[in-house]
């Protein structure tokens, strides 16, 4: 088992079990946990492109750590089925993409409300690097998996971009810099990510013709 996994685990044990015991406790369905994570994350991005950072970030970690719930939920109400996963997947691209747009729309209106202008320019075109990045990441996995071939390698996961631009905009609240410098890694590795999984499923297709 690898470090990650052990740590999943340990998140699953401690954190999504009794989580998921409490909302099933109050009458929460999976689609509707689901749901209300992607309600978070307008929330977050309405807060980025107000320029309110810390908050903004501080919403959209808890956002992410939200919508581990679902997934536990279902399983523990055994209502597990073919539609929640998809919707799961739709809002999880939904919602990290709002996020992103409410960065996007912060810096395009940064130079009118007395921001750098320059910073303002570089933010926004890295914004956008880092929702096409994350966008393929996502698409890789999903068109891998359609060909039969489990593909969650990389280095810049869901959980990483989450993590990343939530604590990039906590600090970018004092540090302005800070949130251009996360967007670019993401959009690097987000980049390197999608590489790496278009090789691992070029030798999963390759091993399966053998």
């Amino acid at each position: 088992m690898t470090s990650r996994e052990r740590a999943r685990r340990a998140v699953s044990d401690y954190v999504e079990l009794p989580i998921a015991g409490l909302m099933n406790r109050v009458g929460l369905t999976p689609n509707l946990v689901t749901l209300i994570g992607l309600l978070i994350a307008a929330g977050g991005a309405g807060l980025a492109a107000a320029g309110e950072w810390w908050m903004a970030g501080a919403v959209a970690l808890f956002g992410g750590a939200f919508d581990m719930f679902d997934g536990a939920l279902a399983r523990m109400t055994n209502r597990a089925s073919k539609f929640g996963a998809l919707l799961d997947s739709v809002v999880d691209r939904v919602s990290e993409a709002v996020i992103l747009f409410g960065i996007l729309a912060y810096y395009l209106t940064a130079d009118n409300n007395g921001g750098d202008a320059a910073l303002a320019d570089i933010g926004a075109a890295l914004t956008y690097v880092a929702i096409i990045g994350s966008l393929m990441v996502s698409y890789m996995r999903a068109r891998s998996e359609g060909l039969g071939i489990d593909c969650k390698v990389g280095v810049m996961t869901r959980p990483e971009r989450v993590a990343a631009v939530g604590f990039g905009l906590i600090a970018a609240h004092w540090l302005p810099v800070v949130m251009p410098i996360v967007l670019g890694t993401i959009g690097a590795l987000t980049a390197i990510t999608a590489v790496h999984r278009l090789i691992h499923t070029a030798r999963g297709i390759s091993s399966s013709q053998d």
